[in-house]
């Protein structure tokens, strides 16, 4: 497999798309692939930007062995050129993100993250935010099983 820049991106970035980005990587190092992964997170809207984490989605990450860390950023057109991949969480932070590739250049990088997950029992990842306790733990069960499919992907991809 080469080595890949992927980029997760959610509304805010304090929420979906850190923990997305801390899981895939984890996840990525304990099959013996972190040198090949290179990845990052951003969201369609700067109104959290300089911030860490939500503090529910790391204490709930903090459970299962992840550190959620990180400061929180806007997606920029230069993204688009950077990343191999840009992961939306939800349908409307991928019209976000198709909106920002003007010229359409980046089309075929942007995808839904539940769209590897293997059985998946939603479209989007949903948004925990303004929910309990229990939505930050929802949402990395499906980041977990979209990140495994998402590794199982790259490495049956040709090099």
């Amino acid at each position: 497999m080469a080595q890949v820049k992927i980029l997760f991106v959610c509304m805010g970035n304090i929420c979906r798309s850190p923990a997305a980005e801390c899981v895939f990587r984890k996840r990525a190092e304990n099959r013996g692939l972190g040198t090949l992964v290179d990845v990052d997170s951003a969201g369609t809207i700067g109104y959290h930007a300089g911030d860490p984490p939500d503090a529910r989605m790391a204490e709930a990450g903090r459970k299962r062995g992840y550190l959620i860390s990180g400061t929180a950023r806007q997606v920029t057109a230069k993204d688009l050129e950077t990343f191999d991949l840009i992961i939306a969480l939800d349908m409307a932070n991928l019209k976000d993100l198709h909106r920002l590739d003007r010229d359409g250049r980046a089309r075929n990088k942007i995808h839904l993250f539940m769209d590897f997950h293997p059985k998946p029992p939603y479209r989007e990842v949903p948004d925990p935010y303004y929910g309990g306790h229990e939505g930050f733990h929802k949402v990395l069960d499906l980041v977990e099983s979209a990140s495994d499919g998402l590794l199982e992907m790259l490495t049956r991809r040709e090099p």
